[in-house]
């Protein structure tokens, strides 16, 4: 299959996924009525568009190479989360009146537009290889955006004199302060599933380190601590914080007691996201892992946390039946 399908559909599942915060973001600044049903209307659409056109670079075996796998998983996830942590700034920045609800649907419309282009090509060029699924769900979800673009070019006049008229909205009328909450609890869903991806949790670290300030540190009044006292508690540390404290660490005091402990202490964790986990969610995780994969919770866990709870449950698991 052409590689060049896969090409364009990657591009089409980018968009879909990217219009997705969009709309949030629209919806929430948005007063209830036609248009803002419009914009749940297609949120859903898109949601659904984003998972069809996933479903099928699938089918096509795209991603077959593990390490495209990881990179291109760590970059959605990553995208995602940094796109779920700025929507609820964006939300409350500005009057949130009728002008700028004018703006977000003529950008809206300009979207659908080159959304339309994009799944227009898909179609002709999965036609002329002789695809026809493919073909098949870009004419579909095709006719979905352009049942959009007429929806939304309908709204266009009356959006429109709401600006002559000088119509200003309150929060408790668009809905923003319900769409910040869920927008808050979405980040942390999606930081959460970032953390599963091999890799991602230590280059997070490295990342907020660089640019951290004493008090986004794990460690209460890091700087007022001497080296044994920080030493101490650095078991308690996942290996994100621990990344943090290992880059902030050097580019301050860079004590080298600080340094060769975090050092010992970080490494793989027994999988990728445990560090996200509670110790019940370990203790249920463990009824179905291997042996060798509770050792490493027994010697991850003891030189970390050391949660009785998971230690406990690790015993059970290894004593001899």
């Amino acid at each position: 299959m052409s590689q060049k399908i896969v090409q364009y559909l990657n591009e089409a599942h980018a968009t879909e996924t990217a219009l997705t915060r969009v709309l949030q973001s629209q919806i929430a600044m948005t007063p209830r009525g036609s248009y803002r049903n419009a914009l749940e209307d297609h949120l859903a659409e898109t949601n659904d568009h984003a998972d069809r056109v996933r479903r099928r670079l699938k089918e096509l075996g795209a991603g077959s190479n593990p390490l495209q796998v990881v990179v291109g998983a760590a970059e959605t996830a990553i995208g995602q989360a940094l796109a779920l942590t700025k929507t609820p700034i964006d939300l409350l920045r500005g009057s949130g009146g009728a002008e700028k609800v004018l703006k977000n649907a003529k950008d809206t419309a300009a979207t659908e537009a080159l959304e339309i282009a994009t799944y227009t090509a898909i179609e002709r060029l999965a036609k002329d290889l002789g695809d026809d699924k493919t073909a098949q769900l870009a004419a579909s979800i095709r006719a979905d955006e352009e049942r959009m673009l007429a929806r939304v070019l309908r709204e266009i006049p009356t959006l429109t004199a709401g600006v002559l008229d000088g119509n200003a909205y309150t929060l408790s009328e668009t809905g923003a302060g319900e769409a910040v909450q869920a927008a808050a609890k979405a980040t942390k869903r999606a930081a959460r599933q970032t953390r599963k991806v091999p890799g991602v949790a230590k280059a997070e670290g490295q990342v907020k380190g660089a640019v951290a300030s004493e008090d986004d540190l794990a460690i209460d009044r890091y700087g007022q601590l001497t080296a044994d006292e920080i030493v101490r508690r650095l078991p308690e540390l996942s290996q994100i914080d621990l990344a943090k404290v290992d880059v902030y660490e050097r580019r301050h005091d860079n004590r080298s007691t600080v340094l060769d402990r975090v050092s010992a202490l970080r490494g793989d964790e027994p999988w990728p996201g445990y560090d996200e986990l509670t110790a019940a969610e370990v203790t249920s995780a463990l009824s179905e892992a291997t042996d060798e994969r509770v050792e490493s919770v027994r010697a991850y866990e003891s030189a970390h946390k050391d949660r009785t709870t998971v230690l406990n449950a690790v015993e059970r698991r290894l004593a001899p039946a």
